[in-house]
């Protein structure tokens, strides 16, 4: 089995804080509190990239909105 053809792929805590740009103890916060999922392999976290865009998406990020608003 080739590594490409595995179905996740995973970010570290600092990959994702970087990405949303936030602290790694507020990444580490998040994951304790279930706001972020992630699988814990040995002692670190792993987090899918699938979870941070669906926290991203249920967060209500500009461009992730309805263009019409509330207009519509």
């Amino acid at each position: 089995m080739s590594i490409t053809n595995l179905p996740t792929a995973y970010l570290t805590i600092a990959e994702v804080a970087a990405a949303l740009r936030l602290s790694k103890m507020t990444v580490y916060r998040m994951v304790r509190a279930g706001t972020l999922a992630a699988d814990r392999f040995g002692k670190s976290y792993r987090v899918p990239e699938s979870a941070v865009e669906e926290y991203i998406r249920a967060s209500g990020s500009p461009g992730t909105e309805d263009p019409q608003g509330a207009r519509g």
